[in-house]
């Protein structure tokens, strides 16, 4: 969940914005292969307090959590609404099934981990938790999870001049009210209160994981087109945004050292659910 380059909704109305939520697999081998992975001590926790090893994996994407939970050694079904990544997903090995998760079909199945990385955002939270409470097992667990960051300042500065003069009516160029983990955790504050609403859960629980990932100038660029409004930014416009970052990046010495917080809300089942 970056800071500068892709902007989320208020928490009540992001589940709303198909466009932006469906616009991430308009190149799913360039998004599985920027996008972070999660921290290893996020999954070992989340398997660890469940109780097997059925995981769903809500708004899984190109299958990136879920082969680590895989490896972790869950059996993993996943499931996303745009055809793109699901199909990139079994490419890599995950079974994968096309669906917004609140109508989507268990037919049946149950789960010990219902999972979401980077995606529960883009769910009703009530009605996804809801939802994650009919397929989970008793005691299993429902664990959301996403990442907070900001480039350096020089990066952000760059990014920010060249995106207001190529998109100077976007929302993105106002200033925020907040630094950037005050948003998210705020977001999954929202989160943990839809599963209160939702019922059928104990009381949620907020977990966080500080960790670092460096990056290459080129690195950087192949990530930034995989983040919120860039998805749907002509390539005209792209490649400035490119270039202008990149020779910021270049400025720095052709890299940069990022911290990552990856933070979750999670709570389990505790209740029979109809």
């Amino acid at each position: 969940m970056p800071t500068l380059p892709e902007p989320t909704p208020p928490p009540a109305e992001s589940h709303q914005h198909r466009g932006m939520a469906e616009s991430f697999g308009v190149d799913p081998a360039r998004y599985d292969r920027a996008r972070p992975r999660y921290p290893d001590a996020l999954v070992q926790r989340i398997v660890s307090a469940s109780p097997g090893r059925d995981v769903l994996d809500v708004g899984c994407g190109t299958g990136i959590g879920a082969r680590q939970f895989q490896a972790a050694g869950c059996a993993v079904l996943g499931v996303d609404p745009d055809a793109r990544m699901a199909e990139f997903a079994r490419g890599t090995g995950v079974e994968a099934e096309v669906a917004k998760f609140e109508t989507w079909e268990p037919a049946g199945r149950v789960f010990d981990a219902v999972v979401a990385g980077q995606s529960w955002h883009w769910v009703d939270p009530v009605a996804g938790a809801a939802k994650a409470a009919r397929v989970l097992r008793p005691g299993g667990r429902l664990a959301v999870f996403g990442h907070v960051f900001a480039a350096p300042p020089e990066v952000q500065a760059a990014f920010a001049e060249v995106y207001r003069r190529l998109v100077p009516d976007s929302p993105l160029n106002s200033a925020p009210s907040r630094t950037p983990l005050e948003t998210y955790q705020a977001m999954f504050a929202h989160a943990a209160d839809g599963f209160r609403e939702a019922g059928g859960f104990g009381e949620p629980e907020q977990w966080r994981f500080d960790w670092e990932q460096s990056y290459t100038r080129d690195e950087w660029l192949d990530h930034l087109p995989t983040t919120g409004v860039l998805t749907r930014l002509p390539p005209d416009r792209l490649a400035e945004v490119l270039h202008v970052v990149g020779a910021a990046i270049d400025g720095l010495g052709g890299g940069f050292t990022l911290p990552y917080t990856t933070l979750a809300a999670t709570a389990v089942r505790s209740s029979a659910v109809g």
